[in-house]
C-alpha cells in the first residue's frame, strides 16, 4: 500500500536527499572521495527500497534508521564543512545544504512512528482472530 502516510514521510526524506545532491555540487569535502555525493545516492536507495517494502514493516523501520544514521553522519560532515570555511557562518552566503539532512532525519523519524502504529494495529487485529 504505497498511499499510506508513512510513505509519503519517506519520499520527503529520499527529496531532501535529492535536493542535498542537487545544490551541493559545489561543495568540496575531501578531494579524493566525493563523500557528500556517496551519501546522496545512498540515501536514495535505501528510501526507494523502504518505500517499496511496504509489506515488511520491520525492514521498513531498519531502512529508516540507516538513513537516519546517515544523514547524521552527513549533517556532521557538513558542519565541518562549514567551520573550514573562511569568514565564518553566515547562512544566506555559504547555503542551506546543512538544513536537507535535518529535514530527512525528522521525516524520517514522523515515518518509523506511523510504521511502529500500523505494526501495532496489524498486531492487535491477529489477537482478535
Amino acid at each position: 500500500m504505497l498511499q499510506r502516510i508513512q510513505t509519503i514521510w519517506t519520499l520527503l526524506a529520499v527529496l531532501a536527499a535529492v535536493f542535498l545532491f542537487i545544490t551541493g555540487q559545489d561543495i568540496v569535502i575531501s578531494d579524493a572521495i566525493p563523500v557528500l555525493n556517496i551519501g546522496c545516492i545512498i540515501l536514495v536507495i535505501t528510501g526507494a527500497l523502504s518505500i517499496f517494502s511496504f509489506k515488511n514493516r520491520k525492514r521498513q523501520i531498519l531502512l529508516n534508521t540507516i538513513s537516519i544514521i546517515i544523514n547524521a553522519l552527513l549533517i556532521g560532515v557538513l558542519a565541518y564543512w562549514l567551520l573550514n570555511l573562511s569568514g565564518g557562518i553566515h547562512f544566506p552566503e555559504k547555503g542551506i545544504e546543512p538544513i536537507f539532512p535535518l529535514i530527512a532525519v525528522i521525516c524520517l523519524l514522523i515515518a518509523n512512528i506511523y510504521i511502529r502504529k500500523d505494526e501495532r494495529l496489524v498486531k492487535s487485529v491477529d489477537r482478535l482472530r
